[in-house]
């Protein structure tokens, strides 16, 4: 079972988004309201997954570099309500793997971790040298 954390200042965002990972078959390991607080969460509980506000991300912290730089293995989902093109652009020169976007669809959302996730994996089998397991 993949691990997930989420991070959204909102709580009913928070409660919501983890009742859509828990009922596909993901383990929500924390769940908090800052990026900080993630952070510290992720570290701990070295989640698959972390799905983070985006209002977590542009608040003038680095918590995406953070993650990328100490947890290189879990994917960074940023959530957000509205997506325009910077947005996704800058998020993505940031480390961000993929986007959920507001209200929550159960399967737009499981179906966008579930290929970030399998696209992640063959890059990583294709990354090792031939022989390697």
């Amino acid at each position: 079972m993949l691990k997930a954390v989420i991070v959204d200042g909102n709580a009913v965002s928070r409660s919501m988004l983890g009742t859509v990972l828990a009922d596909g078959s993901y383990e929500v390991v924390g769940a908090t309201h800052t990026g900080a607080l993630g952070y510290a969460l992720a570290l701990k509980h070295r989640p698959h997954v972390i799905c983070i506000a985006r209002e977590q991300v542009e608040d003038g912290s680095e918590v995406v570099e953070q993650l990328r730089a100490n947890l290189p293995k879990t994917l960074v989902f940023l959530v957000s309500g509205t997506l325009d093109a910077q947005a996704v652009q800058s998020a993505a020169a940031r480390g961000v793997h993929g986007f959920i976007v507001k209200p929550f669809k159960a399967e737009t959302v499981l179906r966008t971790i579930r290929n970030t996730v399998l696209a992640f994996v063959k890059k990583q089998q294709a990354a090792r040298p031939a022989g390697e397991p």
